[in-house]
């Protein structure tokens, strides 16, 4: 689920190379960010709105291959391609994903290391808060070119008001809600100091903003989870 390719992503990047850190994945998800299976399920509903039944979706950040499995299953028709840094996230999609196989191209690397498709959707769910804000400006751009004219994109990442005060209570509720979800306690301190130091987060407002400067047009919300936001554009 990475695809940052700037120098502040790389502490973040790295722990995805342990084998150990991989497998414990998908359940650690599941403690830290409220619905993810339904924000997969949201996905395809949404992409499902205006793609073919034979469509090809560029998926960004697709390591571990959990939004690409609950996709290749409810739309067995769709071919995908998948782009992530981390070898080990992909092979761990590898597996997830061997009932699909046939339908699903991964590729290892960057935004820059996808065809230019065109694509008929796309998605980057849990990815773009590892990006600075140029960074992620430039590859929310990238994903744009990839896309056919009002082709749809579904992103979704940690996004929540930055102001004074009010970052700090989010990261709170952040914590909570893992502690509450049977994460390790101690665990989770990490995970909060290290999101509060190292992750470049950004207010909804912003990141909405990114969206449109980079031509996506039509930007709605559509799932909202403590410190996590998901949004519909356009090509």
């Amino acid at each position: 689920m990475r695809c940052a390719s700037n120098d502040g992503a790389q502490h973040f990047l790295s722990a995805f190379s342990d084998p150990e850190v991989v497998a414990r994945y998908a359940d650690g998800l599941r403690r830290f960010v409220p619905g993810v299976d339904a924000l997969h399920r949201m996905a395809g509903l949404l992409l499902a709105e205006r793609v073919s039944e034979d469509a090809k979706i560029f998926v960004l950040g697709a390591g571990g291959g959990l939004e690409l499995s609950a996709m290749a299953q409810a739309y067995p028709g769709w071919r995908f391609l998948g782009v992530d840094p981390s070898a080990e996230m992909l092979n761990q999609a590898e597996r997830t994903l061997r009932p699909h196989a046939a339908r699903v191209e991964l590729v290892q690397g960057y935004i820059e290391d996808a065809p230019p498709g065109p694509f008929d959707g796309a998605t980057c769910l849990l990815t773009l808060h590892f990006l600075n804000e140029a960074e992620r400006k430039r590859t929310v751009r990238e994903i744009h070119r990839r896309l056919k004219p009002g082709a749809p994109v579904v992103t979704a990442h940690s996004s929540f008001p930055q102001a004074a005060g009010e970052r700090d209570l989010w990261l709170s509720r952040y914590a909570a809600y893992a502690i509450a979800s049977g994460a390790d306690v101690e665990q989770v301190r990490k995970a909060r100091a290290a999101v509060g130091a190292s992750v470049n987060m950004l207010s909804p407002e912003e990141d909405e903003n990114i969206l449109r400067a980079a031509g996506f047009r039509s930007v709605s919300l559509f799932y909202a989870a403590f410190t996590w936001r998901g949004w519909i554009a356009y090509a």
